[in-house]
């Protein structure tokens, strides 16, 4: 691309999105705003306009509805020009599974899971085709978590995470780059929306730093970057586990402690 590539977010309208938003822009990215609120979206396009001098445009969809998702994921195949996508949009629900209803549920699903992957998937062809092109996929370190107890949820940004592992090995040899940010508790209005006070917990990031980090890591081209952890060899000695047990995992007989006749 002979120009900065224009730079699609979606949950544009606060939180990490608008942040992702505010800091692209001040590196002369264009943007395509995704987020039900239009009112705020409009908002932070005037101030990032006259701050950044920037085009913004602004898509406003509800990631849930089959039509607004379409909507959006028809601008990613035709529009040339983006050539970043920062899959932000997401959600978590109120109580515990036991309390959480199906509906509920389906709806946490929807919106982290099938939506962030049809849009990856409606743009990554011609990403590939390309030869270039970034996707930023925001998942949680509750995807390694599921002691903190949010199930569903962190079950949503596990599938997140392996997507990204998966997607950079298939588009990463075609010049595509895909990133996993994992996020421990920040300061946005997730916790709110959720039924949580985010000020009876400790150890919270503030969302600026957050994103400053995730960037530091896109610009290192990191696969997985997760900002609160202080010793990056704890990842590397847990990836470097998994990768041992592969030759392990085919085999045509069951593993002989499984074969122990019954005393």
């Amino acid at each position: 691309m002979s120009q900065k590539p224009t730079v699609l977010v979606t949950g544009a309208s606060t939180g990490l999105g608008a942040i992702y938003a505010d800091r692209f822009a001040r590196r002369g990215h264009d943007l395509v705003l995704v987020a039900r609120d239009a009112a705020r979206m409009q908002e932070l396009a005037k101030r990032l306009r006259t701050e950044a001098g920037v085009k913004i445009d602004i898509l406003q969809a509800d990631l849930t509805k089959d039509t607004d998702l379409a909507k959006v994921e028809t601008r990613l195949r035709d529009d040339k020009h983006i050539g970043i996508l920062v899959n932000n949009a997401g959600a978590a629900a109120h109580g515990n599974f036991l309390q959480q209803t199906g509906d509920e549920l389906a709806n946490l699903v929807a919106l982290n899971v099938t939506a962030l992957t049809r849009l990856a998937n409606a743009v990554a062809p011609r990403f590939a085709q390309a030869g270039e092109g970034a996707i930023i996929n925001i998942t949680s370190v509750v995807a390694l978590a599921p002691e903190l107890g949010l199930t569903v949820y962190g079950a949503t940004k596990a599938f997140v995470l392996f997507l990204t592992q998966g997607l950079h090995l298939e588009l990463g040899p075609k010049g595509v780059y895909v990133q996993a940010v994992l996020p421990a508790a920040t300061r946005t209005e997730i916790w709110e929306r959720s039924g949580r006070d985010v000020n009876t917990l400790t150890g919270v990031m503030e969302a600026d730093e957050l994103v400053d980090a995730a960037l530091v890591g896109f610009d290192r081209r990191e696969l997985i970057t997760i900002p609160p952890l202080p010793n990056a060899d704890q990842w590397n000695t847990l990836e470097a586990a998994r990768q041992a047990m592969l030759p392990n995992l085919a085999q045509s007989h069951a593993a002989e402690r499984y074969r122990a006749k019954a005393a």
